[in-house]
């Protein structure tokens, strides 16, 4: 045996006490990702605790994991699909909707199965009526206020030629598409 002291790699019992009240502290919130209830449960235990290993500090932030999935209180698939239709009923494009999901720590998987459904056209609609373009504008329009619109759906993440069909639209169209029509 050795007189020198190892760092400990498993949590001690009141860490694991803490990382079961703290995640259902955050699942009550707020939906999560895992990897955002993963990234957040390491940042706090790097506060909570002091002279917490980092294997400890990744044990924790696991077993976290595991305790949400147990309770199921973790849905990635769920949690894709929420924010996938909030963000349509928004008026986000399905490129700015993938980029979000990505940076939650959605896989590209679940972020193609909850996208499959989108339509990039009636979002484009939806944008355009929030923010008064296209076929909702009140005002007549000139060349400037048509690139600005047209610039700001690009920003969005919508194509040059969405952005031309809903800017190109009457406002029946547009309405028609808001109801669920086909758009032809």
């Amino acid at each position: 045996m050795s007189d020198e002291t190892e760092a400990p790699v498993t949590p001690t019992a009141r860490m694991l006490t803490w990382v079961r009240n703290s995640t259902i502290y955050r699942l009550e919130r707020r939906m999560m990702t895992e990897r955002q209830l993963f990234d957040a449960i390491t940042r706090k235990a790097k506060q909570k605790f002091e002279d917490i290993t980092p294997e400890q500090i990744k044990a924790l932030a696991e077993a976290a994991v595991k305790f949400a999935y147990d309770i199921k209180a973790l849905d990635d698939v769920a949690y894709a699909e929420s924010a996938t239709r909030s963000a349509i009923r928004s008026g986000r494009s399905r490129r700015a909707i993938a980029q979000k999901l990505s940076v939650k720590g959605i896989s590209k998987e679940i972020s193609a199965q909850a996208l499959s459904e989108t339509d990039d056209l009636s979002s484009a609609v939806i944008m355009a009526r929030k923010r008064r373009f296209g076929p909702f504008r009140r005002e007549e329009t000139d060349q400037k206020r048509m690139a600005k619109e047209i610039s700001a759906f690009a920003r969005n993440g919508y194509s040059f030629e969405i952005a031309n069909r809903v800017y190109a639209m009457s406002l029946e169209e547009a309405e028609a598409i808001l109801d669920g029509e086909s758009p032809h």
